[in-house]
């Protein structure tokens, strides 16, 4: 009897340990420097002359008082119209450059910066959108604190950039316009495909680590579902993602596309994977987004 308790207890204390590595996993991710940021836009053309280009760090204060690293880079000419841009789990705001180097050829301002625990940043637990979109909305009000209340005002998100601005729209944000790229429907969803898949481990061990992560960092993966912060949305969205996306599905997307109730539109880059499709085809991209933009007239 005594060896079968014994047992139990080492498979708890196993179990235990499985659920804490896990949600450690998500929420501590190991994230890129700048240095890196930076050598992979270079190596990936996206980098371009952005050294040359005038622009202004500034900090703003997120939720719970926690400050993020910015920098506004204006448009090349007079413009009213300003643009937020959100990076990816584990990126910097360099992984925004892309983005933000169209953005400005349309006429843009562009405020890029680092996510909560990214880029230059104190190393907090990342919560997968729940404090992300309130720092996010805490740079929106920024924008318009310092340019002013009648300046048209857009997001684009990349991954979890993209999870943390449609998680925005529960705060009700002032937005014109959303460019949301590869982003997740339920992140639960995710988890679990990247467990059979990556760990060969069963889906359903994600609601223990569900549980570990309330405990310890204080949200839990079923508190992630941007989904449901469409259900009364009016405001334009351009679906993006790559139809060889096998790590956020491109279904995240169709989903999310059949939910809103503003304009829509989306649009599956063929052959990319995972935050690839700027990189598959940049003229396509552009053309894209300029199209939207147009068509909802912000352009």
């Amino acid at each position: 009897m005594c060896w079968i308790i014994g047992f139990f207890v080492i498979l708890i204390i196993l179990s235990l340990m499985l659920f804490v590595g896990l949600a450690s996993y998500v929420a501590l991710p190991r994230v890129c420097t700048m240095e890196v940021g930076e050598s992979y836009e270079k190596e990936h053309g996206f980098w371009r002359e952005y050294d040359r280009l005038p622009k202004e760090e500034f900090t703003v204060t997120g939720a719970k008082g926690y400050e993020l690293a910015a920098v506004y880079v204006p448009a090349p000419g007079e413009s009213n119209r300003y643009v937020v841009i959100s990076h990816g789990y584990t990126s910097c705001r360099y992984g925004s450059l892309k983005y933000m180097h169209m953005f400005r050829d349309y006429g843009f301002n562009c405020i890029i910066y680092d996510d909560r625990r990214h880029g230059v940043n104190k190393r907090v637990p990342c919560t997968m959108g729940v404090l992300e979109s309130q720092d996010l909305c805490a740079v929106i009000d920024a924008v318009y604190a310092r340019f002013g209340p009648d300046i048209k005002l857009g997001l684009h998100g990349e991954s979890m950039g993209s999870g943390m601005q449609i998680m925005a729209l529960q705060y009700k944000p002032k937005v014109d316009f959303i460019v949301n790229d590869c982003g997740y429907a339920v992140l639960l969803d995710v988890e679990k495909k990247a467990l059979r898949e990556w760990f060969h481990l069963p889906g359903w061990l994600v609601y223990g680590a569900d549980v570990a992560a309330k405990i310890l960092y204080g949200y839990a993966f079923t508190d992630v579902n941007p989904i449901e912060c469409l259900e009364d949305n009016t405001i334009p969205i351009c679906f993006i993602h790559g139809a060889e996306d096998d790590f956020i599905t491109p279904d995240h997307s169709r989903r999310m596309f059949e939910k809103t109730k503003g304009y829509k539109e989306i649009h599956l880059f063929p052959g990319a994977a995972h935050a690839q499709s700027m990189e598959s085809n940049e003229n396509n991209y552009r053309k894209i987004v300029k199209e939207f933009l147009e068509k909802i007239g912000e352009i």
